[in-house]
């Protein structure tokens, strides 16, 4: 805030040499905008890497999407057969140790499994099992809603 100072007569006493301050009533507001606007770019760039996760192309199901309260942990398999949890990829032989260290041996956690729907069946299954053979009860596949695939197919159509 400015302050401004009237080095003058104060108080009709001639020869004094009091300094009298009067605060300015106008309000300095291009800190505040620039500010903002680097605001907005570090926004403007950072969005786009906010969306995380393996690209994956989902089979396609008419089933609603389940609401759970907690985020799950979740296992993806990709077109070429490699195996992730969350976005760190892993071999499928140390799969039971890391899913151990990361739940702290908590064998209720929920655990999805997304599997591209171009990929063998048998490794998707292969990866379930060794899931739920490591004590893990609560294990899910992911596919992509019917109405959900078709809007988007629909939406990819209208870009092309």
């Amino acid at each position: 805030m400015a302050v401004q100072l009237d080095r003058g007569q104060a108080r009709g006493r001639p020869g004094s040499t009091r300094v009298r301050y009067r605060p300015m009533a106008e309000i300095n507001v291009t800190p505040f905008v620039d500010v903002m606007l680097v605001l907005l770019v570090i926004f403007m760039v950072t969005a786009p890497l906010l969306t995380v996760g393996v690209p994956v192309d989902l089979p396609e199901t008419a089933a609603k999407p389940i609401a759970e309260p907690d985020e799950p942990l979740v296992i993806t398999v990709d077109k070429s057969g490699q195996v992730y949890i969350q976005e760190s990829k892993i071999e499928l032989d140390t799969l039971v140790e890391k899913l151990k260290a990361i739940t702290a041996n908590k064998p209720d956690t929920r655990i999805y499994i997304r599997g591209d729907k171009d990929l063998a069946y048998g490794v998707v299954m292969q990866v379930m099992s060794t899931t739920t053979a490591a004590g893990f009860t609560k294990v899910a596949l992911i596919t992509d809603s019917a109405t959900a695939a078709a809007g988007g197919s629909k939406a990819k159509d209208k870009k092309k």
